[in-house]
């Protein structure tokens, strides 16, 4: 009976020590997380490009003896992509969110409160926010709460005194007509230099008794003025852009043209909501990221949770990688050689044949997905219109970049000469021919110049590296 009951207590105490073991770590190596845990949901509006390589370059002959691009082997990580350009009623989200930004500033500024939710002031949280740094009080800087709507249609002449700068004086109001002041659309935003904080140079250096550090380098910020590295802020980058599409491109790009109910119309009439944005420039494309950035990060901290990577315009590589839907050597999104299908119709929105614009269904821009997709189930990919891309334009840059996710960037300042603000623009549009319309042609527009046959669509890097085709059990 006693060797039982010793051998009940030691048993009990080998399943106690267990228990605790399992509990935590016993001075074993286990990490913090695990990287099982993480799921990257699908992306709303985008598909998943795979990681690959292929054939970088022109497929056919170079009709304008340009010589700008060479057959060139690339690997591209994998990264998700919008399945259409960015459309109308897209952008108007972006413009109409920094038009009541403004608006809800105004009434911060102003002291007046919604009528019945309250405050334009929203509580943030302090997970996410420095305390010792975030001033409710400061009305140019506190944060908004965007839940709250803007009452455009107020009765309370307090309310409407305080959002009227934002609308036309009476001066320039049309048939008294009380219209936003397009003008008066700025976004201001920030951006991280990654590539000037990446110099050797630039980079923080403790002194050899490691009781502190300096910065030694110099850095060019947004005004395009060398200065000495302060600390992690100088290479915080600050701007302020005009938001709203150039319209006016409708009648400015052509001579002798009626193109009037477009440029009155066509970005904000709803019966256009589905069709591709254009008037928009390369600078406007990427604030309109940045903000796309931001507005998705917003809510992943709000609900606890990290924010995915950022939003951002393709590069040159990465564009021609998605239009070729995985079909290596093929010379169109859709793999053929011919602008036309089986049943002899165009398989895009372009200029086919002598000029004959309606052939393919349109005279300019059409609806979004109006044709099929290419393997990958991106739509127009070719034609509608082109596309901007992340890439500064460069004649030899197939020579000097890497074949490992290739990228060639400038940040080309106002003052800088037009060589310099070149970018890389893709696809061919719907006043095209159809060489403009092959994955490896290569064009460019300038950087500042909105078009109305150029848009684009965002892209945003996959979190870890695409393993769908690999095997480990093959080794």
């Amino acid at each position: 009976m006693k060797n039982s009951l010793i051998l009940s207590l030691v048993a009990a105490s080998a399943l106690l020590f267990s228990s605790c073991g399992n509990s935590g770590p016993q001075g074993d190596l286990v990490g913090v997380g695990s990287g099982q845990d993480w799921y990257e949901p699908d992306p709303y509006g985008m598909v998943f490009i795979p990681q690959g390589s292929f054939n970088m370059g022109p497929n056919d002959q170079d009709i304008n003896f340009a010589y700008t691009a060479q057959a060139k082997t690339v690997s591209i990580d994998p990264f998700w992509m919008d399945v259409t350009e960015i459309t109308n009623s897209e952008y108007k989200q972006f413009v109409y969110w920094v038009r009541d930004s403004i608006a809800r500033r105004l009434l911060v500024e102003a002291e007046v409160e919604h009528p019945e939710s309250g405050t334009y002031i929203a509580e943030v949280n302090l997970e996410t926010v420095d305390e010792a740094l975030y001033d409710p009080e400061d009305t140019k800087t506190c944060f908004l709460n965007h839940n709250i709507p803007v009452e455009w249609a107020s009765t309370t002449e307090e309310y409407r005194e305080a959002i009227r700068p934002l609308f036309l004086e009476a001066h320039e109001q049309f048939y008294k007509q009380k219209e936003i002041d397009a003008r008066k659309i700025i976004f201001e935003y920030y951006w991280f230099d990654l590539r000037q904080a990446a110099k050797r140079v630039n980079r923080y250096n403790f002194n050899d008794d490691f009781t502190g550090g300096e910065y030694k380098g110099t850095v060019v910020n947004e005004k395009g003025e060398t200065v000495p590295i302060k600390d992690r802020s100088s290479f915080i980058m600050h701007g302020k852009i005009n938001v709203y599409p150039d319209t006016l491109v409708w009648m400015m790009d052509y001579t002798y043209s009626y193109n009037e109910p477009l440029a009155r119309n066509y970005f904000w009439h709803t019966a256009y909501n589905d069709y591709p944005v254009v008037g928009v420039d390369w600078l406007q494309a990427n604030a309109f990221c940045i903000w796309r950035t931001r507005f998705m990060s917003n809510y992943q901290y709000s609900i606890g949770e990290l924010p995915f990577q950022d939003y951002r315009l393709p590069t040159e590589a990465e564009w021609e990688y998605a239009a070729r839907g995985g079909l290596n050597l093929s010379m169109y999104p859709w793999g053929g050689p011919y602008t036309r299908n089986v049943n002899g119709c165009f398989i895009t929105n372009f200029k086919p044949l002598r000029g004959n614009y309606g052939d393919d269904g349109g005279n300019r821009t059409l609806e979004v997905m109006k044709y099929a997709p290419n393997e990958y189930g991106l739509y127009d990919m070719a034609g509608n219109v082109a596309e901007w891309t992340s890439n500064a334009f460069d004649e030899s840059a197939y020579s000097f970049t890497h074949d490992l996710n290739p990228d060639f960037q400038y940040n080309a300042l106002k003052e800088d000469p037009p060589a310099l603000k070149r970018k890389v623009v893709r696809g061919g549009s719907w006043k095209d021919v159809a060489y403009y319309l092959q994955v490896g042609t290569r064009t460019y527009e300038y950087q500042d110049t909105a078009k109305s046959y150029i848009g684009f669509r965002c892209v945003r890097s996959y979190m870890g590296r695409d393993a769908t085709d690999w095997d480990a059990s093959r080794f």
